[in-house]
């Protein structure tokens, strides 16, 4: 990848708008044939829009179905006795948040809008008939969760060994990275809908730190965040500063 000042063209933002969610996200990792894909559009999907701050699954529910974001932010988290929230990751347009609830009969996480966020939600017998009978679907569904996994381990890592300016530094190369592989990224900038304090709750930081960490990040010249956007503008250096390391995603190398 080379450098933020250099102008990007996305093969994969070309064709984002065109494309179902689920087929864009399954291939980032093979592509998928005709027959796959038509098999992915048959599937009985109940679209629905939830407002921002809505959660849409909780710890301890025993759903019968699974889900996709469409479009928006959502996030995965879990509550303390106290009533604290740690959010364990961000998910974006493509993401299946709730797959593992195919095999797990009860969620032991939450999962909530970030901002308004179409969904569509497929029932588990119906996900189920489609990895009998796509072999490969079911292998990178499989590999989705795998992912995840991946995700919560680093973001473990992160908050708990780098310091605060490498935690956000950090964030931003991940939301950017993975952004990117959906084609929302244009010359190292997307929308970034993602508020102090759920940095706050994502980072295990006060509001007031992180306040003090984007502003330093500004004054390094490595972003410029305004208005609900990112712009990364020292993507090299911002990878450096956050020890980051797109290895854990597991994107083909033309996404990070």
């Amino acid at each position: 990848m080379g450098t933020a000042n250099q102008k990007l063209i996305d093969v994969s933002a070309i064709n984002a708008r065109n494309t179902h969610p689920l087929i864009r996200k399954l291939e980032t990792v093979f592509p998928l044939s005709d027959e796959e894909r038509k098999a992915i559009l048959a599937l009985p999907i109940d679209q629905r829009v939830i407002e921002a701050h809505q959660d849409i699954v909780r710890e301890g529910d025993r759903p019968s179905r699974s889900f996709v974001i469409d479009d928006g932010v959502a996030c995965a988290f879990k509550m303390t006795g106290e009533g604290k929230r740690q959010i364990l990751a961000f998910h974006i347009t493509g993401d299946m948040p709730d797959l593992q609830s195919l095999h797990l009969q009860t969620l032991d996480i939450s999962i909530g809008t970030i901002t308004a966020c179409k969904v569509g939600f497929i029932q588990h017998e119906d996900l189920q008939r489609l990895c009998e009978r796509q072999a490969r679907v079911a292998a990178a569904l499989w590999r989705e969760t795998l992912i995840y996994a991946a995700m919560f381990r680093e973001w473990i890592t992160n908050i708990g060994r780098r310091q605060a300016l490498g935690r956000a530094a950090h964030f931003m190369c991940e939301y950017i990275v993975r952004a990117r592989a959906m084609g929302l990224v244009e010359d190292y900038s997307c929308e970034l809908p993602i508020t102090q304090e759920e940095l706050s709750d994502a980072m295990g930081l006060s509001i007031v730190h992180v306040n003090r960490v984007l502003q330093e990040l500004r004054k390094l010249g490595l972003i410029n965040l305004e208005s609900r956007h990112l712009t990364v503008l020292d993507w090299p250096r911002l990878q450096e500063v956050g020890d980051f390391d797109a290895g854990y995603l597991h994107l083909p190398k033309t996404a990070t």
